[in-house]
């Protein structure tokens, strides 16, 4: 079984079809969809679908991009969003350097207010970065020592979500306990630097993801992407790694398991 660990499945791409969607991942064998929030209003979206479809999870968290507004009674209210069952990280989160959307100051304290939520409840985060990797650094430095008092070992802190980093940040991120994940541009053949630095990477470290509706993988490229094309995804890795899809399924799927800790609970159920 293969599991999608990032699918806004809430996003409006999916309304005319979001029951076929989640059937045909189900057939394709991606057994688990976890869709991450951007907002309040997208939290409360990813707690519907997670109640809808038996597979599917959900996160709470505020992205950066939607982080103006983030406030104490934002927070009060994420805490309270992540107590339901199916709730199994809060996300997605961190900063966003690129648009310029929100002040870099109201970025980060949004996330640091977040990062300090995940560790009060025990949960994982899954972290968002574009153009920002220096301060996301730093700030991870500072909150980790913290986290991993209150999340011993052998809890993972969290996931970079659709890797952009070097192999350097990569490794400091392992060793603070996190994992990587990564999605469709593994498939493409052009992308020779991030070919390069997977092949460098250890594969337990690694989990699957689509971003669907977004980043489609080679051979749908402009189209819109969908937990369906997980295998796919793991093809291209199990290339690059000179694995098999099979080995890479099992390998991504135990470490989803083991981020997730609310999945394993489900498991054992």
């Amino acid at each position: 079984m293969f599991i999608d660990t990032h699918c806004h499945l809430n996003f409006h791409q999916f309304d005319a079809d979001r029951a076929e969607v989640v059937q045909a991942a189900l057939d394709a064998g991606v057994g688990i969809i976890i869709n991450p929030a951007v907002d309040l209003a997208t939290s409360r979206q990813a707690i519907e679908l997670a109640e809808r479809y038996p597979g599917v999870y959900a996160q709470v968290g505020v992205h950066p991009n939607d982080s103006a507004d983030f406030s104490a009674a934002t927070l009060a209210e994420l805490a309270e969003l992540a107590q339901h069952p199916k709730v199994v990280a809060i996300g997605e989160i961190g900063l966003d350097y690129y648009w310029e959307r929100v002040p870099h100051e109201q970025q980060r304290a949004a996330f640091e207010g977040q990062l300090e939520l995940a560790a009060r409840l025990d949960l994982p985060v899954v972290l968002h970065c574009r153009d920002a990797h220096a301060d996301l650094r730093g700030i991870l430095r500072d909150w980790t020592p913290g986290a991993r008092r209150q999340r011993p070992a052998p809890a993972v802190l969290g996931v970079l979500h659709a890797y952009s980093g070097d192999l350097a940040m990569a490794e400091e991120a392992f060793g603070w306990n996190m994992v990587l994940s990564f999605g469709g541009p593994l498939t493409f053949r052009n992308a020779r630097e991030l070919h390069s630095l997977l092949a460098l990477l250890p594969l337990e470290r690694l989990m699957l993801e689509t971003d669907a509706p977004y980043l489609t993988p080679h051979p749908h490229r402009g189209q819109r992407n969908e937990p369906a094309y997980i295998p796919l995804i793991a093809q291209g890795l199990a290339a690059i790694k000179g694995s098999d899809a099979a080995t890479v399924g099992q390998a991504t799927t135990a470490l989803a398991h083991a981020v997730f800790a609310k999945l394993a609970v489900d498991r054992h159920n």
